[in-house]
């Protein structure tokens, strides 16, 4: 995570909370807040409901792997929160079904950089 700041402190999640703009995917929901500092803020908020904490760990390494997929291509002061959705069941969040979703919400958010290559 080159120019990522994860996300700790409760007053941090709550702010994400209030000030993002919410986006849904069929198994993640993002808070996506624009700011304008020279670096990224990112974090996973899962519920206790979505399992016991070997569930919660495995979902939470996903997510950060996706996001680490698309570090590159998020605009820079990008703040995102990712939560995921409580009525779930926890065989079907596969890492192909958060990287679909990632891909839906960032490009419907347009807080992606498009390459050189893509528009050849």
């Amino acid at each position: 995570m080159n120019n990522t700041i994860i996300i700790k402190k409760n007053y941090e999640f709550k702010n994400m909370f209030k000030k993002g703009k919410f986006f849904y995917g069929n198994f993640i929901n993002m808070y996506i807040h624009s700011t304008a500092k020279d670096y990224n803020k990112f974090g996973i908020a899962v519920p206790k409901k979505c399992g016991k904490a070997v569930e919660r760990n495995r979902i939470k390494r996903l997510v950060r792997e996706a996001y680490y997929r698309y570090e590159d291509k998020i605009k820079v002061g990008t703040n995102i929160l990712v939560s995921i959705k409580e009525d779930l069941n926890i065989e079907d969040i596969t890492f192909d079904n958060i990287l679909k979703d990632f891909d839906k919400i960032l490009n419907s958010a347009e807080v992606t950089i498009k390459n050189e290559k893509d528009d050849n």
